[in-house]
């Protein structure tokens, strides 16, 4: 084991971003047997040359290490696990989604929308319903037998009644790098003032007149959990974009997967396909229909699109390790030859050879060469 003095003679040390806000990045080092220490980071212009975008939750290697001042440069990415795109974070364990049971009203249709966005990203999904107080035992009994049967077994708290928030939930988030998620006025922000006591995150009233909350977080950071392991809060939007290929729509229903594998076609879209297994009554079958709807139309307007050039280039180095590299323009940068340098003052010469001065010359002429 290290101790925390020697890590001052090395040149480069790993860490996790834990922030992002212009071009600076807080990013943690990853040091044993010493605290915490958080860095002030730039970004190498290779990697911006490249267009590597460094996102919370990269795992990267910093150099130009200035303990004094706390700061440092990026100078590598690792490989991601996983990349969400809104908000941008990597390297996620699990997907907390939080809605309320009350004020806003639960609204199925929404909480679907959000399910599938989840499932869509492959990591786990937890659900977590808050405002627990504010509904009667029989109406929360009623919620839970309704979400058992789309294949979810929500955890219920109350954030602002509960003295201690239940076990469950804190061993789901012990250890592991979270993202709580949901609509705005849910209580994503209280719950992680809970969950972290220093952080002062704030929080809005909900606007009854929308019966939705406003936008109290405006950037993505991870937090430290006392019990270990890492939590981000993310901005809370009302309607999620699906953007998944239409085989990964089907995936994100449990419904789906537990009635899968015997339809007639494999190519089954479980809408008017004769010898579907799928299409039938339960319960979210309609907004299933309504959100393939969705994604065929957005998978045409991607097929519609012109091809996206390569932007980088693929070398090979002296050692061995595979470089990547910004792909020019093609010829922008090329340097001219000296054999072509030589014929095009051989041509000038004698374009102006009879001409008694420059205003003589013929103005396609002069342009061509550059006067």
């Amino acid at each position: 084991m290290r101790g925390a003095t020697e890590y001052l003679t090395l040149s480069s040390i790993e860490g996790t971003v834990v922030a992002c806000q212009a071009n600076y990045y807080q990013v943690k080092l990853s040091l044993e047997d010493a605290e915490p220490h958080y860095f002030l980071c730039t970004r190498r212009a290779r990697l911006k040359k490249l267009g590597q975008q460094v996102v919370v939750g990269d795992r990267v290697l910093v150099e130009e290490i200035d303990w004094q001042d706390k700061r440092g440069a990026i100078a590598t990415i690792q490989t991601r696990t996983n990349l969400l795109d809104r908000p941008p974070i990597s390297n996620v364990d699990q997907i907390l989604l939080v809605f309320a049971l009350a004020e806003p009203a639960l609204d199925p249709a929404q909480l679907s929308r959000f399910l599938v966005k989840a499932e869509s990203t492959g990591i786990p999904v937890t659900l977590c319903l808050n405002k627990r107080d504010l509904l009667c035992q029989e109406s929360i009994d009623h919620w839970q037998t309704r979400l058992s049967d789309w294949g979810y077994e929500p955890l219920l708290v109350s954030v602002r009644e509960d003295k201690e928030l239940p076990v469950a939930l804190m061993e789901t988030l012990k250890h592991r790098v979270s993202v709580v998620a949901g609509p705005s006025g849910v209580g994503k922000s209280s719950l992680l003032n809970r969950l972290v006591p220093d952080v002062d995150a704030r929080t809005n009233a909900v606007s009854g007149k929308l019966g939705r909350g406003r936008h109290t977080t405006r950037h993505v950071e991870l937090f430290d959990l006392p019990a270990g392991g890492l939590l981000a809060d993310t901005p809370g939007f009302n309607q999620p974009d699906l953007t998944c290929p239409v085989e990964t729509l089907m995936a994100c229903f449990p419904e789906i997967r537990q009635r899968a594998g015997h339809c007639q076609f494999n190519d089954c879209l479980h809408r008017d396909e004769p010898g579907c297994s799928v299409r039938g009554e339960w319960e979210r079958y309609d907004y299933y229909l309504s959100l393939l709807n969705e994604v065929l139309h957005h998978q045409q307007q991607l097929d519609d699109r012109p091809t996206a050039e390569v932007t980088e280039k693929v070398k090979m180095g002296s050692d061995g390790q595979v470089q990547h590299e910004p792909k020019l323009e093609a010829k922008k940068y090329r340097r001219t030859s000296r054999r072509r340098h030589h014929q095009d003052l051989q041509d000038m010469c004698y374009d102006v050879m009879g001409a008694k001065s420059i205003d003589d010359v013929d103005d396609a002429v002069l342009e061509e060469y550059g006067f």
